[in-house]
């Protein structure tokens, strides 16, 4: 059995690794095959990870370069958990002020709006190429046990779809792709 990460560096090494597996097994027509979130493609989901951490990097005075994620997407991923990586390595005691988060440490705010994101949307890119991801039932259950108080905020954010039933005996997997708006049997 392999140990949980200790902290947000060694977190975001485990979960970035386990989505650059998905990112370098895609062949180049697999960024264009649709995925769980309405109107985006795989190569959607690399561009959104991509392009959003690094604006939301700027509260803390980090301004990493732009990356061409649709001209190579593998490429514009590695050199993006490289950087965020170097970060999360060496967080200089930076703070990243956000008028939504307040003021975080910048290993912090990266681990707690970031990370996560990219360990849920390795279902998403899972999904889009055609295969059946494994977030972890832990791990999900205990995600969904802390958004459940939050989730009208959650919803107001425009960041979640309504929720998607599932069946009762469903797997905390599928319970917490139902709550963040995806069906749990999406296919491709």
């Amino acid at each position: 059995m392999t140990s949980a990460p200790k902290g947000p560096a060694q977190q975001h090494a485990h979960d970035a690794a386990r989505f650059t597996a998905l990112v370098e097994s895609a062949s180049a027509g697999d960024w264009a095959r649709p995925s769980p979130v309405a109107q985006w493609t795989a190569l959607d989901v690399v561009k959104h990870l991509v392009e959003w951490s690094r604006g939301f990097l700027t509260g803390a005075g980090i301004y990493l370069p732009a990356l061409d994620v649709e001209a190579d997407p593998v490429a514009a991923w590695k050199q993006h958990v490289t950087d965020i990586q170097a970060i999360l390595d060496d967080p200089a005691e930076r703070v990243l002020s956000n008028p939504h988060t307040g003021d975080k440490p910048v290993d912090e705010a990266i681990d707690q709006f970031y990370t996560g994101d990219i360990w849920m949307h390795t279902w998403d890119l899972a999904k889009a190429l055609g295969r059946e991801p494994d977030l972890g039932q832990e791990r999900c259950a205990a995600a969904l046990a802390g958004m459940k108080p939050i989730e009208q905020l959650l919803r107001d954010s425009g960041q979640f779809g309504p929720a998607v039933p599932v069946p009762e005996g469903a797997s905390a997997q599928e319970k917490l792709m139902g709550f963040i708006g995806r069906d749990p049997v999406w296919r491709s």
